[in-house]
């Protein structure tokens, strides 16, 4: 086995899109001038959720589909709690990722009767898609084509907030929000509103996130299965600016290590090692990032 090859690009791609969705959806709410630090655990109860649809449903889109709408309802209740009751966001954040892990671990024990994981072997999972003529080209092939269809919504979401965020008018709008919700306000904006839409999109996209984590790339559930990926997709948020496309690339660095840290298993080094290796990159660029200023944290002084 090589460490370095065409297939660890594949692998990249496919593990980098929990991290996409998550950090696109932080990025949203740091737009609106709001810091959401509960990513983690809405992607959690994505997780979870895409697994209980798919089970009492048998149908993967509305699995995805009710993913979304859980997570929506856990961001509207952040939104209600920071926009409403003007509660500290990043509490009010770290509230959301404790409750969806205590609630998705009681909920485990409580709808499928087991502790620490949930596997079905007869549950399927999301589909792969082969693109034509793509497939067939040596090397890209392989690395392009064969992935689930959230893998590419991953990357088409990219672009479109991309094209939202600069060229539409509303999109114009909301980077007003951010910059200074009072001069938007004064300007006949409305404020709020576009805030708590932002916040529930971020929350499909995190739901959506979910889904692909636990139907997508290993059709079960385990007991905190991100493991961290909503903080770093925070980072990936911060790293790339909350630009969509430098979103994109930050992301693509820590799919890598994620990939990286699972081929190296392969290479008899010790399991704790190799699973460590996305965090040291976040640590890293936490250091790199300890001087730079983020939207929104200037502007959610002014909405107080």
């Amino acid at each position: 086995m090589e460490l370095f090859d065409w297939s660890l690009l594949s692998s990249t791609i496919r593990m980098v899109t929990p991290i996409l969705l998550a950090a696109l959806g932080g990025a949203l709410c740091a737009r609106v001038g709001i810091f959401n630090v509960g990513l983690e655990g809405l992607v959690l109860v994505g997780a979870f959720s895409a697994i209980v649809g798919n089970h009492f449903t048998g149908n993967l889109f509305l699995a995805v589909l009710i993913a979304a709408l859980v997570s929506i309802v856990f961001s509207l209740l952040f939104a209600y709690m920071t926009i409403r009751l003007r509660a500290n966001e990043i509490v009010i954040g770290v509230a959301i990722n404790f409750l969806a892990l205590g609630l998705t671990t009681f909920a485990l024990r409580a709808i499928f009767g087991v502790k620490g994981a949930f596997y079905d072997k007869d549950m399927a999972g999301l589909p792969t898609v082969e693109i034509p003529f793509i497939h067939d080209i040596p090397v890209i092939g392989g690395i392009i084509s064969g992935h689930s269809p959230l893998v590419y919504f991953a990357f088409l979401v990219a672009i479109l907030l991309y094209v939202f965020f600069y060229r539409t008018v509303t999109g114009f709008r909301v980077l007003a929000v951010g910059l200074n919700p009072v001069a938007a306000r004064s300007l006949g904006l409305k404020v709020t509103g576009l805030q708590v839409l932002a916040i529930v999109m971020s929350g499909a996209l995190c739901g959506i996130a979910g889904a692909q984590l636990s139907l997508g790339q290993v059709t079960m559930f385990t007991e905190g299965m991100t493991a961290g990926r909503g903080f770093i997709a925070l980072v990936a948020m911060m790293m790339g600016q909350s630009h969509p496309l430098g979103i994109l690339a930050s992301s693509l660095l820590f799919g890598l290590m994620d990939a990286l840290s699972i081929r190296l298993q392969g290479f008899s080094l010790p399991t704790q090692f190799t699973a460590m290796l996305p965090y040291v990159l976040t640590i890293a660029a936490m250091f790199f990032l300890k001087n730079k200023s983020q939207i929104g944290s200037d502007n959610q002084q002014s909405t107080r």
